[in-house]
């Protein structure tokens, strides 16, 4: 970091030293991207990347108290189903990761799919979410926001009767297309 303006210019993640020019950065080594060689916030140019077919897998859970559990299970919450709601507010939260994210790219999504599975075994509600798209930049901050927003719905609609509600595991699990290819989580 710059001491005089506050700024990181280059961080490579090998080695953990920082420039103030790509030309810092010995190799191949990873910067991050949205950088410019003046240390500038940018949005990476991804004009001239191919467009292929992209696929990002994210995941989370929430937990709570069982009582709490039980009422979204029987959908018994006097403010509705809250799964459906929680459903459709990933699913849209997926498609506006653009306007949330300031350096994310606008992509056309070809599919979403959001799940919800209770999990009484660890008294929590866990989320899947799978975008998919055939772009030049990938899904996986859509894929985060949706499981994201999902559980923040969740929590929203179930705050009155369960305060200690605690979101979780959020993560990617999968990726693929693009130059780096295909990226799994280890189990």
């Amino acid at each position: 970091m710059d001491r005089e303006s506050g700024r990181i210019w280059h961080y490579n993640s090998t080695n953990g030293q920082t420039g103030n020019r790509q030309s810092d950065v010995a190799g191949d080594e990873q910067t991050l991207t949205h950088f410019n060689t003046d240390g500038d916030v940018h949005m990476v140019d991804v004009g001239a990347k191919t467009a292929t077919r992209r696929r990002a897998v994210a995941e989370g859970s929430i937990r709570m108290q069982p009582p709490t559990l039980a009422m979204i299970a029987e959908g018994n919450h006097r403010k509705g189903d809250v799964l459906a709601v929680a459903r459709v507010a990933g699913i849209m939260a997926v498609k506006r990761t653009a306007e949330l994210v300031p350096l994310c790219h606008p992509i056309m999504l070809t599919r979403i799919d959001l799940s919800l599975e209770i999990r009484q075994d660890i008294d929590a509600v866990h989320c899947t979410v799978t975008a998919e798209t055939t772009e030049r930049t990938g899904v996986e901050m859509e894929a985060l926001t949706g499981v994201q927003v999902a559980l923040l719905t969740i929590y929203d609609m179930c705050k009155s009767v369960d305060r200690g509600m605690e979101m979780g595991d959020i993560r990617l699990v999968h990726k693929s297309g693009g130059k780096s290819g295909e990226w799994n989580r280890a189990q």
